[in-house]
């Protein structure tokens, strides 16, 4: 009997192979290990992120007492970032998607401009502080962004450099300036054109150098009192009477001023004390009026260094102050209480025509005051037995106050 031979399609059983198929009494092959899985490797290009934050720190000198500090500021500008603006940065150095976005943060941080030093006072006592100009070297800032990008990363570093003012913390330090002396005056129960007109005012003097020797003129430095130059219209004292004109209040100012001089011991060589007593300023004989030509406060610098002065307004106290800063001479600065002599109760009320008052509308304007002698004495002493005394005087007349009144009331003066 043949033996039957099956003949198997080789592709068919999909390409097994031949000879397992023709001895199948052979020992069976050892199966090769199953395949690995090819792992596709990462992409190493980097992600792109959606924003760029561009940071600088840099030192901000500070006078505390006689030494300098320098801690430094940090500071920051984020953009928005689009993925073909980063791929052309990476690809090809190109940061024109960028360009304007980079132009308007690196020009926001050149904007900054020096200023010279100002102190400011805090729990520990008055600290010192410039403003430093910033000068950005772009093409390294661009490299910056540019290495940045390419890292994948969103925060670079900016070169940033540092311009000096003038008068410059370690400036101040070599002066040896101090604080010497404030004035202080309140300003509660003003009207608003009066404090608008106060602020002003004190705005001119904030930040005046007075070289030594020289002589503080308050109306030259104030400038024009008119619309034009930001005053409003307020009661000033004219005579017997009181009169809207432009700058009403700016007697406030001259007078923290004197009071800020009065108190370092600097010789007062003009100064107009007021008709009347006037009610935001307390006690006599510390007051200062202004009325350009005719009046003017002035006091001479008789330091041996520079003289800064600051303006300080406050609002919750109400209060305006003025700051004095020099190099100390140990001098010491004694004022007696101010002596009141000869004085005459306040007569009736003064009333006058406001045309925008409506008929039968009556207004207070200023308050009653009596007359009187006023006298104030300084001694300024000095290390070595060097003394001078100032007596500073004042003469008020008593006056009633005034009421404002519409046009045609009998009672206001013709």
């Amino acid at each position: 009997m043949k033996p039957v031979v099956h003949v198997v399609s080789f592709l068919a059983l999909g390409g097994v192979a031949l000879g397992s198929l023709l001895s199948p009494l052979a020992p069976p092959r050892a199966e090769p290990n199953p395949p690995v899985p090819v792992q596709v490797a990462a992409s190493s290009r980097p992600a792109v992120p959606a924003t760029l934050t561009l940071r600088w720190s840099v030192p901000e000198p500070q006078l505390v007492g006689a030494r300098v500090q320098r801690p430094l500021l940090h500071r920051s500008v984020t953009l928005p970032l689009r993925a073909q603006d980063v791929l052309a940065a990476r690809q090809q150095g190109n940061l024109t998607g960028l360009r304007r976005d980079l132009d308007r943060a690196y020009a926001r941080i050149e904007a900054r401009v020096p200023r010279d030093i100002r102190f400011r006072r805090t729990a520990q006592g008055w600290v010192g502080e410039a403003v430093t100009g910033w000068t950005l070297d772009r093409r390294a800032a661009d490299g910056a962004v540019l290495n940045t990008l390419g890292a994948g990363q969103d925060d670079a570093r900016l070169p940033v450099k540092l311009r000096a003012p003038a008068r410059s913390v370690r400036w101040a330090q070599a002066q040896g300036l101090q604080h010497v002396a404030t004035g202080t005056s309140s300003v509660a129960g003003s009207p608003e054109f009066r404090v608008h007109n106060i602020r002003v005012g004190a705005a001119r003097l904030q930040g005046t150098w007075l070289a030594a020797g020289a002589t503080f003129n308050f109306n030259a430095l104030v400038g024009p009192v008119a619309a034009r130059t930001g005053f409003r219209p307020g009661y000033v004292v004219t005579g017997r009477t009181l009169a809207l004109e432009d700058g009403g209040g700016l007697c406030q100012v001259s007078t923290t001023v004197f009071r800020a001089a009065l108190r370092s011991g600097v010789p007062i060589t003009e100064r107009h004390a007021h008709s009347y007593q006037v009610g935001y300023y307390g006690d006599p004989g510390q007051d200062a009026a202004v009325y350009a030509p005719s009046k003017n406060l002035r006091w001479r610098n008789d330091f041996r260094s520079v003289v800064l002065v600051q303006t300080e307004w406050d609002v919750a106290r109400e209060q305006l102050s003025v700051h004095l800063f020099a190099r100390p001479d140990g001098r010491r600065v004694q004022l007696a209480p101010v002596q009141v002599r000869g004085v005459v109760a306040a007569p009736a009320p003064t009333y006058m025509v406001d045309p925008a008052m409506a008929p039968d509308e009556v207004r207070r304007v200023d308050m009653p005051a009596p007359g009187a002698q006023a006298r104030v004495v300084r001694q300024v002493l000095w290390p070595g037995g060097t003394r001078r005394t100032d007596v500073i005087r004042s003469s008020y007349r008593a006056w009633g106050g005034v009421f404002a009144v519409a046009p045609g009331d009998p009672r206001a003066r013709r």
